[in-house]
């Protein structure tokens, strides 16, 4: 009872509140003048008839009737008195089943409503949090990151604008704070001085506003922004962002850089200190067919299988394992050893491999963006594009549909080494990649996914290799967080450095159980000022050595369960 009476105290403060409240008490106000003019009515009428009955009785009556309750112990037996209890009885369904239901929800339960659905969601985070990650928009990228930050126990919170919205995600888990994206007051709640990061992903020109409102609360926080457009570079870079990325155009150089085309060089895909981690498809190589122990890479090059993608999986290496067309392998090893690696391969080339131009399908920015990497690299392409205005006039761009054979005959699909699906609609490219894998079931398929769900349908639809939106985000975005102690490389692959325990110090390498029960690769170790790249398995670790290893999230999970130091 005492907290209704709060909640009512409190409902009626505000000047939209109290204005409701004047009108419902109104509208009271004329429910109560009808129900006594109607029981003088009933008085007088029942005199008329000759019957007697009290005030009290006639309010009684007078409420029945207006509530269509009707108990019938008390009637009229005149058709004045009876016309009297028809306007009675149509006034109460007006004014009690239709008009006071409706006022009271709308002035009074409909608003107590908000407020407990605004006391629900926070207009605030805690005082003393910092460390935090705050989200300026929400989408299928947003919960990716999320769930990244979350998986490494990074604080983070949503900023929402609408309430509804912000009920909705709390109710599913998120942490969300309401307030206007353009309103300093809900940085300063949000304590955005003392946070690790900003992610600002909303569209170009909210962006520009919302960093440089947040540069009125705080010149040193760190921000990461999308700019969609190339104009907006600039403009958000004076606006006071810390990191700005064009994270389409990024996903189409990521792409370029893994076509076959005409270079079967490894790509560097990221590096820590002088250590370099690199992808390279097998197809078409000499080491298509073989096992990793046939490759025999480490004696000829020096570098390292750390791992291999087979259809969007990664795999441990181990000697027996066969390189198959559709393999990625991830290696590891210093500037020198992947340029021998290069040069080997190079030798080696397929002698069968298709000499034509790179397909792109779709001419958006992604498209585009994997256009002039591929232009760059001097290797030839021709971008399929259905939508004239969408490109510049360019004799590269074959205009029509990419689900159209002759288009893609005349684009070059029985000579082209490599596809690279573009489209920003994961739909439209399963349908692509299936048809173009039926076409050329030789060829290598690339493709993007928007989102991450998508990644292993697009792999089972034929794609040799996926990179997702998603995950290039969350990749770029927690390299930022953790420079010092990890590198995402790839959809859930990562390098992160770490104190070895007792139970790995004074042991070598080939003595360590790392690999078994944790999935996770020692592929480096630094040693004071020297980084020994790629150890020899008799290397034994020295008390004050630091490892770096390569593995999934899961796996640095388990290694730091039973290997690390708690120092």
């Amino acid at each position: 009872m005492k907290f209704m009476l709060s909640q009512m105290s409190a409902l009626v403060q505000t000047g939209k509140q109290k204005n409701n409240t004047r009108l419902m008490v109104r509208f009271l106000l004329i429910l109560l003048f009808l129900f006594f003019a109607y029981t003088a009515g009933f008085h007088f009428l029942m005199l008329y008839e000759g019957q007697e009955h009290s005030w009290i009785t006639g309010l009684y009556w007078t409420l029945t009737v207006m509530s269509t309750l009707g108990f019938g112990d008390i009637t009229f037996t005149s058709d004045a008195g009876r016309l009297f209890s028809i306007l009675v009885m149509l006034s109460g369904v007006i004014f009690l089943l239709i008009m006071l239901p409706f006022t009271f929800i709308q002035f009074f339960y409909a608003p107590w409503l908000e407020a407990q659905n605004k006391a629900r969601t926070p207009r605030s985070v805690p005082e003393g949090t910092k460390g935090h990650v705050i989200l300026t928009h929400f989408d299928a990228v947003a919960v990716g990151i999320v769930e990244k930050l979350n998986q490494y126990n990074i604080p983070n919170v949503i900023l929402v604008p609408d309430l509804q919205q912000a009920l909705n995600l709390h109710e599913s888990g998120f942490r969300v704070v309401v307030g206007e994206l353009d309103d300093p007051e809900t940085y300063k709640r949000l304590r955005v001085e003392n946070a690790a990061l900003v992610i600002v992903m909303n569209e170009d020109i909210a962006s520009t506003n919302i960093i440089f409102t947040i540069r009125e609360v705080s010149d040193s926080v760190i921000t990461v922004t999308n700019a969609d457009q190339d104009d907006s570079l600039d403009i958000l870079n004076l606006a006071g962002s810390t990191h700005t990325f064009q994270f389409t155009k990024m996903l189409g150089q990521v792409l370029a850089r893994r076509v076959l085309g005409v270079s079967m060089k490894a790509n560097v895909i990221g590096s820590f200190d002088e250590l370099l981690i690199a992808e390279t498809p097998a197809m078409r190589t000499a080491l298509q067919g073989r096992t990793l122990a046939e490759s025999r890479l480490r004696e000829t090059s020096g570098v390292t299988v750390v791992g291999l993608w087979e259809q969007g999986r990664f795999m441990l290496p181990s000697p027996g394992r066969r390189i198959e067309a559709s393999t990625v392998l991830v290696l590891a090893g210093s500037e020198t050893q992947l340029e021998r690696y290069d040069r080997l391969m190079s030798s080696s080339k397929s002698p069968d491999a298709h000499n034509g131009p790179v397909l792109v399908l779709g001419g958006g920015r992604v498209g585009m963006s994997v256009a002039s990497t591929l232009r760059d690299r001097g290797i030839d392409y021709r971008v399929v594009e259905k939508k004239a205005g969408r490109v510049q006039e360019d004799s590269r761009v074959v205009l029509g549909s990419a689900a159209d054979l002759d288009v893609l005959t005349r684009a070059g699909i029985n000579d082209t080494p490599s596809i690279i699906i573009t489209t920003h609609d994961d739909d439209l490219n399963i349908f692509l990649t299936i048809y173009c894998r039926r076409l050329r079931p030789d060829v290598q398929i690339i493709s993007r996914a928007s989102l991450d769900r998508n990644i292993n349908t697009l792999h089972r639809a034929g794609a040799n290799l996926v990179m997702s939106f998603s995950s290039l985000c969350q990749t770029t975005i927690l390299n930022l967080l953790r420079p010092e102690k990890l590198l995402m490389i790839s959809e859930g692959l990562n390098i992160f450095r770490s104190m070895p325990n007792q139970k790995v110090v004074n042991k070598a390498l080939h003595e360590q159980t790392i690999r078994e029960e944790t999935g996770c690769s020692v592929i480096a170790i630094k040693r004071g000022e020297r980084m020994l790249i790629n150890p020899d398995p008799a290397t034994v670790v020295e008390p004050g050595d630091e490892l770096i290893l390569i593995g999934t999230a899961e796996g640095e999970r388990k290694f730091a369960a039973f290997f690390q130091s708690a120092a």
